[in-house]
């Protein structure tokens, strides 16, 4: 009945998305007002009156055309909401691996200021007094990164091999000065760094085991760029299949290639368009 063709194409004029499936809706739709219409007619009714009661029926003019607007709205709210979420958590991810590199940078750098202050205190003595022990003590206990530190004669641990070149081995002498406890077991080795600390020309050699936050970047970074490349394939699809260009090939390329998949598809979709054009 073309009435009421009328008044579904006008209710769907201004849906924008998949047209297979707006055509899906519209012909669903077309039918139950048909069969509403025929039953109302066989009733009495006139062709107006049976017009008007079925599309009460179905909901009202008004109302089928704010439910049909808010349907398409959103979808594509939720498409957008997918992709913002998608590069927050890119964001998100970059910024705290940054800042977690900054700070292990700089905690290193902390670690050999330390280390070279308390080089400088031993230089030229014998031994390590009372006071000196209490002041290296201090001086370590301010700071969090520093979990061990070990002092050493460099003579005790430094060998000289036939050619000339110096190595370290700590393991093989006794410390003269300790502070913690090295090689802690309830710590996993990628949350710590041995560090040492052989300085040109000097008598004492210190090790230190630290917090290396640089561990934690791995797991961040592999946990951030899954949910941002999953939420991107996710977004990629929607917008595929509202082109009617979606398949499995593209979910493969959004899901492997990511935004370089996506421009290979907006590239293809403009060379089809552009040959549609032509013809």
């Amino acid at each position: 009945m073309k009435q009421i063709e009328a008044f579904v194409d006008e209710v769907y004029h201004s849906a924008s998305g998949n047209k297979k499936e707006i055509e899906e809706l519209k012909a669903e739709m077309k039918n139950h007002l048909l069969e509403a219409f025929h039953e109302l007619k066989s009733e009495g009714k006139s062709e107006a009156e049976a017009l008007d009661i079925a599309i009460e029926r179905f909901g009202g003019e008004n109302e089928i055309r704010s439910v049909v607007a808010q349907l398409f709205q959103a979808q594509k709210v939720f498409a957008k909401r997918v992709l913002y979420t998608a590069l927050a958590f890119f964001v998100l991810t970059s910024i705290v691996c940054g800042v977690l590199w900054a700070i292990d940078n700089a905690n290193m750098n902390e670690n050999m200021t330390v280390a070279r202050e308390i080089i400088n205190r031993l230089e030229g003595q014998e031994a390590i007094s009372v006071d000196m022990k209490k002041g290296i003590f201090s001086l370590v206990q301010d700071e969090n990164q520093i979990l061990n530190l070990q002092i050493y004669r460099m003579q005790d641990v430094e060998k000289i091999s036939a050619t000339g070149s110096a190595s370290y081995h700590p393991n093989d002498a006794a410390p003269l000065y300790e502070y913690g406890v090295f090689n802690d077991p309830n710590k996993p080795s990628w949350m710590l760094i041995n560090s040492s600390y052989p300085l040109n020309d000097s008598d004492w050699y210190v090790q230190m085991e630290s917090i290396k936050l640089f561990g934690f970047i791995p797991f961040i970074l592999s946990a951030g760029i899954a949910i941002y490349a999953t939420l991107f394939t996710i977004w990629a699809t929607i917008n595929a299949y509202h082109h009617r260009r979606l398949n499995a090939g593209w979910v493969i390329a959004f899901a492997l290639l990511n935004v370089v998949g996506y421009f290979i598809y907006v590239l293809m979709g403009r060379k089809t368009q552009q040959a549609g054009l032509l013809r």
